[in-house]
């Protein structure tokens, strides 16, 4: 994340914008080390890509700070992960099945999708039409807040689908 400061700056003209965002205009690298020295600042190389290179008149270090103090908040309002994942069996309790209803709303309403996975053992495996109620069951339940994307996928010993947040709704 470090950028090129002062004597590293490599490009012999540059693009000069002091503090508070006003330009200067475009200088020999030397002019502009010159300048910002004047002022008892650093010049900070903010945009290497751009032709001529911009420059930015500004205390390095405080630059720095105010730099991975942006992403430190970036990173934080940032949704981590794929989906949260519930998981269900065919032959479920009524309670149980509450609970895991209530489980998926919360996330939806958190703005997280949410992965339903239906474990079969045994001989329910011969029975895939339960889960598949139990899934439009579910499907049906969390609707205000959440709708079924796609379509459910049944391998092996899962039958899985993607509930994600309806667009208005929170």
């Amino acid at each position: 994340m470090s950028a090129r400061s002062n004597e590293e700056i490599g490009a012999r003209r540059v693009r000069v914008v002091t503090e508070d965002g006003a330009q200067v205009g475009v200088m020999a690298r030397a002019d502009a080390l010159a300048y910002a020295e004047e002022r008892g600042l650093d010049l900070v190389e903010v945009a290497a890509d751009a032709d001529p290179p911009v420059c930015r008149v500004t205390d390095y270090s405080r630059w720095r700070y105010d730099e991975e103090r942006r992403l430190r908040v970036s990173q934080r309002n940032q949704s981590h992960g794929g989906p949260k994942e519930v998981r269900l069996r065919p032959r479920i309790s009524g309670h149980d099945y509450e609970w895991k209803r209530d489980q998926a709303l919360e996330f939806l309403r958190e703005r997280a999708s949410v992965k339903v996975v239906v474990f079969f053992r045994g001989r329910e495996r011969e029975h895939p039409e339960a889960g598949r109620r139990l899934l439009a069951r579910l499907a049906e339940d969390v609707r205000e807040v959440g709708h079924v994307q796609g379509r459910e996928s049944f391998e092996g010993r899962t039958m899985t689908v993607i509930l994600a947040p309806n667009g208005a709704a929170a």
